[in-house]
């Protein structure tokens, strides 16, 4: 990753989606040398699970999270997390990472043989759970999103999109089937799952 000479983050013209509010989260870290985004992981989050709403995910991000506040963060308590951006139910963005940064979303994760996704991807949280779908502002702005992160970073193939149940079979679900990959395939006007 090339840093800007005073060692400042953010200040690079692909680092921030210009439709998102910014709210810097800690839990973020320099890319390898040379690394720049080659992949985009779709997650979905939502705080208590399949409740959406609140301050929760932001608090979750900025390390702030009362454990107390629920019986579910309580397990939360010592977790450090973060993406890059977070779609919230009416398409609206928060922005917690800057792009030429690495956010910590995917975690033990590997994508066509290399791993350690966290190092060449964007993580991009839409709030949802496995059991519900995802909504129409929601896509509307995940398109948006891609759209613009592939002017950005043209090393970002129109089939450089996964969800994290695919980098990390086994360990995570999301997505879920409430995602509709076919929707944003047509919406993009491409192959979108790598």
């Amino acid at each position: 990753m090339q840093i800007p000479s005073d060692g400042a983050y953010g200040s690079l013209p692909d680092d921030w989606w210009p439709e998102a509010r910014r709210v810097t989260s800690p839990n973020f870290d320099p890319r390898p040398d040379g690394v720049r985004p080659e992949l985009i992981v779709i997650h979905a989050i939502s705080l208590p699970p399949c409740e959406f709403g609140g301050p929760f995910i932001e608090q979750l991000f900025l390390n702030i999270l009362d454990p107390r506040g629920h019986p579910y963060f309580e397990a939360l308590s010592d977790l450090r997390v973060s993406a890059h951006v977070v779609i919230p139910r009416d398409g609206s963005a928060v922005q917690f990472v800057p792009f030429t940064a690495r956010a910590w979303h995917a975690g033990a994760s590997s994508w066509r043989g290399r791993p350690r996704c966290n190092d060449f991807s964007i993580g991009i949280e839409l709030e949802g759970c496995d059991a519900e779908r995802f909504t129409d502002p929601q896509y509307a702005a995940l398109e948006r999103l891609i759209r613009w992160l592939r002017r950005q970073f043209p090393h970002l193939d129109d089939d450089a999109i996964a969800g994290h149940s695919d980098i990390a079979p086994g360990r995570k679900t999301d997505p879920g089937p409430g995602f509709d990959w076919h929707r944003l395939a047509s919406l993009l006007g491409s192959e979108t799952r790598g």
